[in-house]
């Protein structure tokens, strides 16, 4: 008995080193993967920066195309991203809390410029502000045209970047504590107190959020603006579209707008992290505090 329980540990241990063996080797293998994905994603970026020359970095700065195009790029990424605040904010805040027919037809079609190639979007824009398009009888009535204006810039720009801000809002709002919210309804009959006082405040880092992205989207937006409002310089031609012309015509200045749009990029998303970071912690805490 003792030597066949014996003979059962020997093979308890071996099945046991086997399994641990095994766990070791998909663990590397996990590793491998997740390492070459990495240097997958970061190693372009890298080269960018190790590709610009230091000395040239000052009187690339000073160049005037590089600064009409920067110039051009914040002013209508401003606007963009405000008029986006004033469309998107009330359309989350209406598909977070109202329950309708055809919504999920709707809220898909929020979503749609988030997944529409860019090439399609600046057709679909064309094909209605053009002044042979769909509402262009209409702004010629006016003596407005927007192909080839900068007004066409900053109209992609809320096309393709605003669903980013609807999208963050209509998650603010959709998280929120449903008890609390009855519960203020019940203290004021005013649902715009409510919204100001109560829901407004607890979405706002979820808003601030998707205000970043959204701006980031609006500087980075580039097959809309080329195909619906041109590429002229100091009118129509942001950052994507004067490193598409300096490609072959300067190199260097095509690549120190690159370093700028990689470097508000990356500012963009880690800026959007640490607030998703700080409002995890506070929920965490908030929660202990209530179970205490």
């Amino acid at each position: 008995m003792a030597q066949l329980f014996s003979i059962n540990l020997k093979q308890e241990r071996k099945m046991s080193n086997s399994s641990h063996l095994a766990d070791k080797i998909t663990l590397a293998f996990f590793m491998l993967i997740i390492v070459a994905y990495i240097v997958f994603l970061t190693l372009p970026v890298i080269s960018v920066f190790l590709k610009i020359d230091l000395t040239q970095i000052s009187s690339q700065l000073q160049s005037p195309e590089i600064i009409k195009a920067v110039e051009l790029s914040l002013y209508t990424s401003l606007i963009a991203t405000v008029c986006s605040i004033f469309l998107a904010v009330p359309t989350g805040y209406f598909l977070a809390t109202r329950k309708f027919y055809g919504k999920p037809v709707i809220d898909t079609l929020m979503d749609l410029p988030l997944v529409l190639p860019p090439a399609v979007a600046g057709i679909a824009l064309l094909y209605t502000f053009a002044p042979k398009g769909l509402l262009g009888p209409i702004f010629n009535n006016l003596g407005i045209t927007i192909p080839g204006y900068t007004t066409a810039v900053i109209i992609a720009e809320i096309f393709v970047a605003s669903p980013f801000l609807t999208r963050a809002v209509k998650i603010g709002f959709e998280k929120q504590n449903s008890d609390l919210y009855n519960s203020a309804k019940i203290l004021t009959n005013s649902r715009l107190k409510v919204f100001f006082t109560i829901s407004l405040p607890l979405a706002m880092r979820a808003i601030v959020s998707g205000i970043v992205m959204t701006w980031a989207r609006a500087m980075g937006e580039f097959g809309a603006t080329l195909m619906f409002a041109g590429n002229l310089p100091g009118i129509t031609q942001t950052m994507p579209l004067a490193i598409y012309n300096m490609l072959y015509s300067d190199p260097t200045a095509g690549l120190m707008l690159s370093i700028i749009l990689i470097s508000i990029s990356f500012t963009v998303i880690i800026t959007v992290k640490l607030l998703e970071q700080k409002k995890y912690s506070f929920e965490k805490e908030r929660n202990i505090g209530g179970k205490i």
